[in-house]
């Protein structure tokens, strides 16, 4: 298979690059600043192709796609649109800067990696459109506004587009992790539960992907927390996390 992943350098998306190479697939992955991804695995695997992109650029990305895919008539299986950026600091105030830079690389970065995927793979019929989005899309958190919104977009642009291409044959399927343990959440100044190794989530992803999941949701105990609170009157959530504010010591 050929396979793209973008913000495959460190995190999640590096994990999955690895499984993949493992299993002898094609694996093509980009970032803004390809000096993060380990010099071992680059000089290990031939079939690895790697590519010094940001996703907010359209045009860059899309001919990197192109480019790994073998040009407009090549063959693409899976794009997993994975760069993002987390809020790191929390603030009790917007920091509208910062938001729009998230907005930027969580949800146009979704777009522009989808696009290209689906020149090449509506042809076909066949295909996969991976995104990562974040159980923080299944409600507003408090001190990460931006963040919440951007990780919702992704998982309501998934939904829909899991509707619409079903018809020609691409399935679509949203990754909602919890707290997993990368160069991203370490950045995070507030507490983690259920924590997990970004190993182990990429063989329950990649695991998902296989079986076209359009959601996945994990871990469980994640999944039953946020089932609970995003049912919760939101009267009552909202006093909840206003209680959990008062935490935060700084408008960093």
């Amino acid at each position: 298979m050929n396979i793209f992943i973008t913000g495959g350098t460190t995190g999640i998306g590096l994990a999955l690059a690895k499984l993949y190479l493992e299993e002898g697939h094609r694996v093509g992955v980009c970032a803004r600043n390809l000096e993060k991804f380990p010099s071992e695995i680059r000089n290990k695997y031939k079939l690895l192709k790697c590519y010094q992109v940001d996703v907010v650029n359209r045009e860059e990305l899309r001919a990197a796609i192109f480019d790994f895919a073998g040009g407009e008539q090549g063959n693409l299986d899976i794009v997993f649109a994975n760069a993002g950026r987390s809020v790191g600091a929390k603030s009790k105030t917007p920091q509208f800067s910062v938001a729009n830079n998230i907005i930027d690389i969580n949800v146009k970065g979704v777009l522009n990696t989808f696009e290209p995927a689906l020149e090449l793979m509506t042809p076909k019929k066949k295909g996969h459109l991976v995104a990562t989005a974040s159980v923080a899309g299944f409600m507003g958190l408090p001190g990460a506004g931006a963040y919440s919104a951007s990780k919702a977009a992704v998982l309501k642009l998934c939904e829909s587009y899991a509707i619409d291409l079903k018809r020609v044959g691409i399935n679509v399927t949203a990754i909602a992790p919890g707290f997993i343990d990368t160069p991203l959440t370490q950045q995070n100044n507030h507490k983690m539960p259920f924590l997990m190794s970004s190993d182990k989530a990429a063989r329950l992803i990649k695991r998902a992907i296989e079986k076209k999941k359009v959601l996945y949701v994990f871990p469980f105990r994640m999944k039953i927390i946020v089932a609970l609170l995003e049912k919760m009157p939101r009267s009552w959530y909202r006093r909840l996390m206003g209680l959990k504010m008062l935490n935060y010591s700084s408008d960093e």
